[in-house]
């Protein structure tokens, strides 16, 4: 089962600690997130996923968007492993934008290692997102592969303008010690899960 919700940093908990960063709707969650996190936990070496529970992305409507409540346990049913933590984060902040998300986080937790989680299906619209290259500035990231979207990252904008930061998938656990920009791409997932289909097919 997953831990509680990440709403505080005790004093030290978070030290040295290596943390991968899942943002999303998780409108709702479901096992491809999980083999993501699962896949991040062991290539990255990492010691804990947070997934961040959008209250809402400013890329998808609100029309059919559940509860932060509703989709936060969807994500704490699916998160089988005591390494994930289910978090309303940016809800706590106040921060609308991921950028803004991770300045706050950074400088509240300056001695962790953070590295970002991301589909290669959201890779494609990264570009879109409040100061993309900046993100990409502050954090490393690691992208995983999505059926039918694995020529995005060789295409997408995004992996088109960091060509040159990209490191080998077999130095994966290296990234988060890596000055960034710095990505890698893990080739290994390929669960065809999605939210928009889960929802579509409930209709």
């Amino acid at each position: 089962m997953a831990r509680p919700d990440l709403n505080i940093f005790p004093p030290g908990k978070w030290a040295g600690k290596k943390v991968g960063l899942l943002g999303g709707s998780f409108n709702p969650a479901h096992d491809a997130h999980l083999e993501i996190s699962l896949a991040a936990l062991e290539r990255l070496q990492l010691d804990a996923v947070w997934w961040l529970t959008s209250p809402q992305n400013p890329l998808k409507s609100e029309d059919d968007m559940a509860s932060l409540e509703i989709r936060m346990e969807s994500a704490r049913a699916v998160a089988h492993d005591n390494r994930i933590f289910v978090s309303d984060l940016e809800s706590c902040l106040g921060t609308c934008y991921t950028v803004e998300m991770l300045d706050r986080v950074i400088s509240m937790l300056p001695d962790t290692r953070f590295v970002w989680l991301m589909g290669a299906d959201n890779l494609a619209q990264f570009s879109l997102w409040k100061n993309w290259k900046r993100i990409a500035r502050i954090v490393a990231f690691a992208i995983f592969d999505r059926p039918g979207y694995s020529d995005t990252v060789e295409s997408s904008e995004a992996a088109e303008f960091f060509r040159d930061y990209q490191i080998p998938e077999t130095q994966a656990a290296e990234l988060s010690s890596m000055k960034t920009p710095a990505w890698t791409f893990i080739r290994e997932t390929q669960n065809p899960l999605s939210s928009t289909e889960i929802r579509r097919k409930k209709l």
